[in-house]
């Protein structure tokens, strides 16, 4: 009793922790991200190490040539913990895959005694008419089996998303982490994408494509009252889990 007690307070409680999610927007518009304790603006926040020049150079302040990246031809390209860069994810695949396998074997054994010591003749007579030894032991066995299986995907996206460096790796890699949130009516759409991108892959326009990230991780989706009637509910999918049929 106990035992099934405790089974219904965690499902009642599973159910409740689904069901917070969704009430965020009954009624009115899903709520956005907070953004003021994100990765991104822990790193933001990081001053970075200061610029130092040497002893009795002074720094012209209205030179073009002092190459700084605030400069007319300074480098403006993310290298730094805080900085932004554009990732572009431009993603147009197709794969198609089809196989057929077919195997098929026969064989057919067969065991005659019409000769062993006369012992065949005497068993024979013991026989009904038309019976004997002729054929001691007939096998015959056959198998077939086949199969075919396709896959067909195509996948279009094109977005464009600021991300920022939220740590440089001891090999100089810096990891990125970028999110965008778009309201439309009562429906969010979200954008994320983390990974790993070398300094030089990115280029002067400081953009860097999705595929030069490393581990990259990209999800495009949404949270509302339309996303939220498109999936099944939280009891429909347990069944679906735990169902044998």
């Amino acid at each position: 009793m106990m035992k099934t007690y405790a089974a219904l307070l965690a499902l009642t409680a599973t159910a409740l922790l689904s069901a917070c999610g969704r009430l965020d927007h009954v009624g009115r518009a899903p709520t956005f991200s907070e953004t003021a304790q994100t990765p991104e603006h822990y790193a933001m926040l990081d001053p970075g190490l200061p610029v130092s020049h040497p002893e009795g150079v002074r720094r012209p302040e209205s030179s073009l040539w002092d190459g700084g990246r605030a400069s007319l031809y300074g480098d403006r390209r993310a290298a730094d913990r805080g900085d932004i860069l554009t990732v572009v994810i431009e993603i147009d695949e197709k794969a198609e895959i089809s196989n057929s396998t077919s195997r098929s074997r026969s064989s057919d054994e067969s065991l005659a005694i019409p000769q062993l010591l006369g012992l065949p003749q005497r068993v024979e007579e013991q026989f009904p008419p038309g019976a004997g030894l002729d054929d001691a032991v007939r096998l015959n066995s056959s198998s077939s089996a086949g199969g075919d299986g396709s896959v067909r995907r195509k996948e279009k996206l094109t977005l464009r998303v600021a991300a920022t460096v939220v740590d440089i790796l001891p090999n100089g890699i810096l990891a990125i982490k970028g999110s965008q949130e778009v309201r439309v009516n009562f429906e969010l759409r979200e954008l994320l994408v983390t990974g790993y991108v070398r300094p030089g892959d990115i280029t002067r326009q400081n953009e860097i494509t999705y595929d030069k990230i490393a581990s990259a991780r990209i999800s495009y989706g949404g949270r509302g009252q339309i996303t939220d009637v498109q999936q099944p509910r939280i009891g429909q999918q347990v069944l679906d889990v735990i169902l044998p049929f």
